[in-house]
């Protein structure tokens, strides 16, 4: 008798790349209406160039590669990479940027590596890191929370001034620009301003970190804690990396309180949680094994405080996620977990 037996695997797991996005993207909506709340339409606009830019990138290397189109445009990756993107962004940055990041993103970091699945970095920081190296200046264009909502610049001015750079009023950029919490801490540390001295005489502190941005932080964390019960993203990474950075911005802390800002301002200022539940958990780019996504997590968070504290830039969320893409292979490589049933030997 012949009987036709399909060959393994057997059992297969309900999900896909596609479900998996589509839940990434869901985690984000709350974060992103807070986005909006607190600092205009701007992430909107730059979410839908980023998204137009990306796909068109998309098709083209996709075309070039004699791929399929249907299936790697449909797959929701490119859409997350656009919104991660312009998570980065500031809320009037000009088009150009979302632009020219999402190019890099999709043709330098990803299709040239061999598409998705095969490219070591992450693709959204590597369009974000090659945007700040470039234009610093437009990078750095940061509005204060709720400005736009006091001065009634709505969608529309917003769309001109994304397209023209005009804004209502006779306004510029710079008039109405400032630096952000992590900035303006890291500037006045260098004036001999204290930490506290710093919070005291700004509009732009809350609880724990920057009005409107503590709170964009709050729903990305949740969001990212609905991933893990889903099971979208394992606990390893955001765990160890936010423990990490806690852990080391608690020691200084403790150790001078005026010229080292608390653990929580690092937790929710920045791409913290953006880059805790979100980015260092790319499955491509990341650490696979167990402990190795506890050392990858941990080298991030580490990461970000020295760049913070002791670098050139206030942030470094994306300039940690892609050291840390570098040491991956390598820390795979010292942390497979034992075949069953070989010893130790």
């Amino acid at each position: 008798m012949f009987l036709s037996t399909p060959t393994s695997p057997h059992i297969h797991a309900h999900t896909s790349i596609t479900m998996v996005m589509m839940r990434v993207l869901l985690a984000l909506i709350p974060a992103i209406i807070a986005y909006i709340w607190f600092f205009g339409w701007g992430l909107a606009i730059n979410i839908v160039i980023a998204i137009a830019v990306g796909l068109s990138c998309e098709a083209g290397m996709l075309k070039l590669r004699q791929r399929p189109l249907k299936p790697f445009l449909t797959d929701g990756s490119v859409i997350v990479t656009a919104i991660l993107l312009a998570f980065c962004l500031p809320s009037l940055a000009p088009w150009w940027l979302a632009s020219i990041g999402m190019f890099f993103a999709v043709v330098v970091a990803k299709h040239l590596y061999g598409g998705l699945g095969y490219n070591p970095f992450n693709p959204a920081m590597v369009g974000y890191v090659v945007l700040l190296i470039s234009f610093p200046r437009e990078m750095t264009s940061w509005l204060p929370p709720n400005l736009l909502n006091d001065l009634n610049v709505g969608f529309v001015n917003t769309l001109i001034a994304i397209f023209t750079g005009v804004l209502p009023y006779e306004l510029t950029i710079d008039a109405i620009t400032s630096a952000t919490p992590l900035d303006t801490i890291k500037t006045n540390l260098g004036l001999s301003i204290t930490v506290g001295e710093s919070i005291n005489s700004s509009a732009l502190f809350g609880d724990f970190g920057g009005i409107g941005w503590e709170w964009i932080g709050n729903w990305i964390f949740l969001g990212g804690v609905w991933l893990i019960y889903k099971k979208i993203i394992s606990w390893h990474i955001p765990i160890s990396m936010l423990a990490s950075l806690f852990i080391i911005s608690l020691l200084f802390y403790l150790g001078d309180p005026d010229h080292n800002s608390s653990p929580m301002f690092h937790m929710f200022s920045g791409a913290t949680m953006l880059g805790a539940f979100f980015i260092a958990t790319d499955p491509v780019s990341a650490s696979t094994t167990p402990k190795g996504k506890i050392i990858f997590g941990a080298g991030i968070g580490a990461l970000i405080y020295i760049i913070r504290v002791w670098g050139g830039y206030p942030d470094g969320v994306a300039f940690a996620v892609l050291l840390m893409n570098m040491a991956a292979p390598t820390i795979d490589y010292y942390t497979q977990p034992r075949v069953y049933g070989h010893s130790k030997d």
